[in-house]
């Protein structure tokens, strides 16, 4: 395995770790999301290159398409969540409201 194929790993890793540690903000957790999303991009964007099949040069635009739509959604919430609630604290939501 390559260094630089490590260090996305560890990236993924990393972003993994903040999501799991820093669970109590809905900005940090959303930050975090996005760092996977940006490892796993740019990590099958390398193996795209590397192994020059030509369908597998989608998946990196499916993966960013994901990403573009998951921001979009958790930045929906966020800011529904801050003008109900006036913090990000996933604690203060209720999901057995309407």
């Amino acid at each position: 395995m390559s260094p630089i194929l490590i260090n996305l790993f560890l990236a993924f890793l990393a972003s993994l770790l903040g999501a799991l540690i820093y669970r109590s903000h809905l900005m940090s957790s959303l930050l975090c999301l996005e760092g996977m999303m940006l490892s796993i991009f740019i990590t099958t964007t390398l193996i795209a290159l590397n192994y020059n099949i030509t369908l597998s040069f989608m998946f990196p635009i499916i993966i960013l398409v994901f990403a573009a739509c998951e921001a979009a959604v958790g930045l929906a919430l966020l800011v529904t969540m801050s003008n109900a609630y006036g913090t990000d604290y996933v604690q203060n939501l209720n999901l057995l409201q309407c």
